[in-house]
């Protein structure tokens, strides 16, 4: 099962003490606890406005630096974290973000309260999430996300000692695959969808972030003996109550890998509900901001990945210039600009070179599950031209999820995009929704 599932899973059953009302005024108010999130509420905060950061997860830092990651000293995240501190920016952990009941307004469930965050300024940094593409097995036991593996060994699965394939896209295999071998997995292969053509138009792009030719001759050293297929890609997993072993297709031919694990992920999909709900403007996938991150809509703003996946160096400067425009320090945004556009070149090979291939859309057979909440399989789908046709008739998309997982990839087996969003984006409690009813409307 995927983090995605399993986080939207407890949302819908969780069970507690009748939640009570928290009500706060923020000059400036950060959603998103991740470095995009983080950088933007430090920098509002140090040009003298009232701040506050709210976040789905126990602790901030997002998924790039969950658990030690950020207890590291020196670190980039204990860094982040230290100046958020300095500055009393207020944090509120393990609320999600689930409605707007009124404008500049936001409602967040935690367990025992329901948040009502009233703000002037507002920064959306929602971070993205894996894009799953279903195949044969891939709702067996022990297949899951590439970032879902690390984010559990990260909070203490035991790994050593396990076989682990990795498959799917993008430079998220190879850095999850050392931090799995550090840790005493076995990585029996990375299987990358890419060809080597690509990845060596890839790596000439880096040549200009000595940063990033750095990472990857670390990487490779970590890696060093590890089997890495390009032009290669997972067509099924098998197994009788968990996973035994994948079947692997590259050039050549199909080969079958022995594993404890497989973890998929086919790159990154932004988060854009929130962005959605609110009328930003979506533009290819993306949530579309000018020069200072601002969106189309007045006073709220975008950093990180929903504007565009580009990596942690990227949603730190779009971080820094929303939250500095937020609070009016213009001149120092654009002085940011520079480092922004580097990035953002890293960002556009980034997008070129892991581009999905065609060859992946025929990977499910009739009866592979594409929809895991509601247990929809491919053959009841492609008969439909829409997905909202699709969801009238099948309910994919209207599980606990509410489509994070089967709606990549619907998008992208058949070309499918959702057509609206609509409260709550996350399961919550009935008392929740009552807040939301409660909040007066403006007329």
């Amino acid at each position: 099962m995927s983090a995605v599932v399993e986080r939207c899973a407890r949302q819908e059953w969780k069970s507690g003490p009748m939640s009570k009302e928290v009500r706060h005024q923020f000059e400036v108010l950060v959603v998103g606890g991740g470095p995009a999130g983080l950088a933007a509420a430090v920098r509002a905060a140090e040009g003298g406005a009232s701040v506050g950061i709210v976040d789905d997860n126990p602790k901030l830092g997002g998924e790039i630096w969950r658990g030690a990651d950020q207890d590291a000293a020196g670190s980039d995240a204990s860094m982040w974290l230290a100046r958020l501190k300095a500055r009393g920016v207020a944090v509120i952990c393990g609320a999600s973000v689930f409605d707007l009941p009124r404008p500049r307004v936001l409602l967040a469930e935690a367990e025992t309260a329901v948040h009502v965050l009233a703000y002037s300024k507002l920064v959306l940094a929602t971070g993205a999430r894996e894009r799953f593409l279903p195949f044969p097995g891939w709702t067996l036991q022990n297949v899951i996300g590439v970032g879902g593996l690390q984010a559990m060994v990260k909070s203490g699965l035991p790994i050593r000692g396990k076989r682990v394939v990795i498959s799917g896209t993008g430079p998220l295999l190879p850095a999850v695959a050392a931090h799995l071998r550090e840790r005493g997995a076995e990585i029996m292969g990375i299987c990358e969808q890419a060809s080597w053509t690509n990845l060596l138009g890839f790596g000439c792009s880096l040549l200009r972030q000595p940063g990033k030719i750095r990472q990857g001759l670390r990487l490779s050293r970590q890696l060093a003996g590890v089997k890495f297929l390009t032009n290669a890609w997972v067509v099924s997993a098998h197994g009788g109550t968990a996973l035994e072993y994948a079947v692997i297709r590259s050039k050549g031919g199909t080969r079958t890998i022995p594993c404890d694990y497989l973890a998929c992920g086919f790159h990154l999909v932004p988060n854009l509900e929130l962005p959605m709900l609110l009328g930003c403007r979506i533009q290819n996938g993306c949530v579309e901001v000018d020069d200072l991150q601002q969106t189309a809509v007045p006073n709220i703003l975008c950093a990180g990945e929903p504007t565009g996946v580009g990596g942690v160096e990227l949603s730190i400067v779009e971080g820094e210039i929303a939250g500095l425009a937020a609070v009016g320090r213009v001149d120092e945004a654009k002085g940011r600009f520079r480092e922004r556009a580097r990035h953002r070149t890293f960002a556009h090979a980034l997008d070129h070179a892991f581009r999905l291939r065609h060859e992946l859309s025929s990977l499910p057979s009739p009866d592979t599950v594409v929809c895991r909440c509601e247990d929809v399989r491919y053959s009841s789908l492609d008969r439909y031209a829409s997905w909202r046709s699709a969801k009238l008739h099948t309910r994919c998309g209207m599980g606990p999820c509410q489509g994070r997982v089967c709606g990549p990839a619907v998008q992208f087996l058949f070309n499918w995009n959702s057509e609206s969003v609509r409260p709550p984006i996350f399961p919550v409690r009935v008392e929740s929704l009552a807040a939301s009813a409660s909040e007066p409307q403006l007329e």
